[in-house]
């Protein structure tokens, strides 16, 4: 039946694309082959990432001795010897949000350049959707992980002010999500012959294809495995934030293509604690969700 099934009822969803696209099986075909190979190549990187970001333990002691004894070298040293390795593990974390950033732009190329439309493209590329999706999902764990750790923004904190002169200032400890919805940004702004509707109109699709997903039993039933469904969850929280931030009018807007309303009632039918951490980015890491032009249901439904 492919990998993205077109559905012809359900008459209720007329208003948006109705897909299921298999987030579990689709495989690249030969036109994908490139872009799927180097994109592949860095989401080989991120369980490894999560790893390193879990087993995180921080040097919350030894900086807590070195503060209250500031004349005792031993305490101060100690506390350096600590801090270092996690920066540098730190450091690795940044390198890593780097190459997402690269591999996004490569996805969103391919999946919004003419002469197809998002929907075609997402007919044709599925691998290259699934893999769009795999890096929203990465990211959306890394940053809801990170919230739980604050000894990360603690040790760096320490570390900045213990050296005269920070030679990885440009190494930015805010979540991750923040380099890609700048990457997103970058892009619509490099490809100026590209119409930003291309852009928009994929991460809607892709926010509508989840949506429609997520409150469809008969798709729901397809999933081979549980995390799949808070996979789509992330996926769909992920694109509207890309949408909101590369549109000018956002996400939230009664002009969106986006069915926010919807979107946020998707999650809510969900358990809180799978939840909670996706309806916190919507609040905190949007950009105009405190617009004016937010219908006040909307902002509501998200306090």
């Amino acid at each position: 039946m492919g990998n993205l099934l077109k559905v012809l009822t359900c008459t209720e969803l007329d208003q948006g694309p109705n897909f299921f696209l298999d987030f579990e099986n689709a495989q690249p075909t030969d036109c994908e082959r490139d872009v799927w190979n180097q994109v592949n190549a860095v989401l080989r990187e991120s369980e490894s990432i999560l790893s390193g970001l879990q087993a995180y333990k921080g040097a919350g002691q030894e900086i807590r001795d070195a503060i209250q004894n500031p004349n005792d070298m031993f305490l101060q040293e100690r506390a350096w010897n600590s801090v270092c390795p996690l920066v540098i593990r730190l450091k690795k974390f940044y390198v890593f949000s780097l190459k997402l950033e690269e591999a996004l732009q490569s996805l969103l190329h391919s999946l919004t350049c003419p002469p197809y439309t998002p929907t075609q493209h997402l007919e044709r590329e599925q691998a290259l959707a699934k893999q769009f999706a795999e890096i929203l999902h990465f990211t959306l764990r890394f940053d809801e992980l990170k919230m739980r750790i604050p000894a990360i923004q603690n040790d760096f904190s320490y570390y900045r002010r213990t050296i005269s002169r920070n030679r990885l200032n440009n190494m930015n400890a805010t979540p991750m999500l923040k380099t890609l919805s700048t990457a997103t940004t970058n892009f619509v702004t490099v490809n100026k012959t590209l119409p930003l509707e291309n852009t928009t109109d994929c991460l809607s699709t892709m926010a509508s294809v989840c949506k429609v997903m997520l409150e469809t039993p008969e798709y729901t039933s397809r999933f081979n495995s549980e995390d799949t469904l808070l996979f789509c969850m992330r996926v769909m929280v992920g694109v509207i934030i890309l949408y909101d931030h590369v549109h000018p009018n956002g996400a939230f807007n009664k002009s969106s293509k986006i069915d926010m309303k919807g979107c946020i009632k998707v999650l809510k039918d969900q358990p809180a604690d799978n939840v909670e951490g996706l309806l916190n980015a919507l609040k905190f890491t949007t950009k105009h969700l405190n617009d004016e032009s937010t219908p006040k249901n909307i902002r509501t439904m998200l306090q």
